[in-house]
C-alpha cells in the first residue's frame, strides 16, 4: 500500500486506540515499534510521541519533537549522535520541504497533559514547520522538529493548557513568512533586491517582490527577535534555501552553500542595516551542529 498522508477514512480526531496493533490496523500509525513512519523519498506520514526521548516538548498545538536514533535501548537517554540520514528523520525532513501533513499520535506518558491515561489517542494532523540540530541534554547531537497543528480540527483537551506560542504567526502554509513592519522596511531599503543574488522579481504595476528572512528563527525554542539585526532581504529561492539549511552565513556575512561548503556571495549592507554575527552563528549551529559555532570559514569545512 502506498503511503497515505491525511486522516484515514473512519478515524476521528480524539479517537482512542488500545495498543500499537490497533493503530497499525486503522492505518493511523503503521509501524508497531518505531515512533516515526516514513522514508526520505516519500516523507513521513505519522509519528508517536510517548515520552521516549527526554528532550521532547509537548505544548498541545505545537510540539518540539526529537528525531530517532542514538538512544540507549533500555532507557530514554542518548548515548550517541543522531543522523539526518536515519529513515524517520529523513522522512520528517522531506515532509517539511514538501509541506506534507503528519498524523500525530500521543501515547501514555507523564511529560504531557495531552497524553491519554492509557493506550494511544489520535491528535490530528500537524505540519513540520522547522527542523534543526542541537546538543541534547545528554550531551549528544540530536535532530529537533517543530510540528504545528493544522487549523480547523477538533480542539485538543484540556483546552485550558493548550497555550499557543505568541511569537509564531499561524498561516495555511508550512513556511512562515512574518512580514512585519521591520521586514517591509528592510525590503524597501534594498529596493526589493535579494542580498545574495541582487535580483529583484518584477510584478504587475511596476512593483517588485522580495521576502524578509529572519536569521535566528522566531518562536520557541529559538526565540529570535523581530529586529533589524535579525532580518535579511532575500528572493524566494534564497529565502527557502536559507530556511532549509542549504545556505548559511559566516560572521563576515559571506553566504556559503552548505552542500559543497562553497562561498557564493558577500552580502552588502545599506545605510544603518546590519545583521548581528550572533544571529548568523545561531543559524549556522542549527544546520552544522557544534561545527557551526565557528566563525572562521576554514573551521566550517568537515575534517578529512
Amino acid at each position: 500500500m502506498n503511503r497515505f498522508f491525511g486522516t484515514p477514512a473512519g478515524v476521528q480526531v480524539g479517537q482512542f486506540f488500545i495498543d500499537r496493533r490497533e493503530l497499525h490496523e486503522a492505518f493511523v500509525h503503521r509501524p508497531t515499534q518505531a515512533g516515526i513512519s516514513g522514508t526520505k523519498s516519500e516523507g513521513s506520514d505519522s509519528i508517536v510521541i510517548s515520552g521516549g526521548y527526554v528532550d521532547d516538548e509537548d505544548h498541545g498545538d505545537y510540539i518540539i519533537y526529537s528525531g530517532h536514533g542514538g538512544k540507549d535501548p533500555n532507557s530514554p537517554r542518548q548515548i550517541m549522535d543522531q543522523s539526518q540520514d536515519a529513515s524517520g528523520n529523513a522522512g520528517l525532513i522531506t515532509s517539511h520541504a514538501a509541506a506534507l501533513p503528519v498524523r500525530v499520535v500521543r501515547g501514555k506518558h507523564k511529560g504531557s497533559p495531552f497524553a491519554p491515561p492509557a493506550g494511544y489517542i489520535y491528535s490530528g494532523l500537524y505540519l513540520v514547520t522547522q527542523w534543526w540540530m542541537e546538543l541534547g541534554r545528554d550531551g549528544f547531537q540530536i535532530i529537533r522538529f517543530r510540528l504545528e497543528r493544522i487549523d480547523e480540527q477538533v480542539p485538543l483537551e484540556p483546552q485550558a493548557l493548550n497555550v499557543p506560542d505568541p511569537e509564531f504567526a499561524t498561516t495555511i502554509v508550512s513556511r512562515r513568512i512574518r512580514d512585519s513592519q521591520l521586514a517591509r522596511e528592510v525590503k524597501k531599503l534594498y529596493d526589493y533586491e535579494c542580498q545574495v543574488c541582487e535580483q529583484s522579481i518584477p510584478t504587475s504595476g511596476n512593483a517588485s517582490y522580495a521576502e524578509g528572512a529572519h536569521v535566528r528563527p522566531l518562536g520557541r525554542p529559538h526565540l529570535g527577535h523581530d529586529v533589524l539585526s535579525n532580518i535579511l532581504c532575500l528572493c524566494p529561492n534564497h529565502h527557502t534555501q536559507f530556511d532549509l539549511g542549504g545556505l548559511i552565513l559566516t560572521d563576515e556575512m559571506e553566504a556559503i552553500e552548505t552542500r559543497t561548503m562553497t562561498p557564493i556571495a558577500n552580502l552588502a549592507f545599506r545605510k544603518h542595516h546590519v545583521v548581528a554575527p550572533s544571529n548568523a552563528g545561531y543559524h549556522r549551529a542549527l544546520w552544522l551542529g557544534a561545527r557551526g559555532l565557528a566563525s572562521d570559514m576554514r573551521l566550517l569545512k568537515p575534517s578529512a
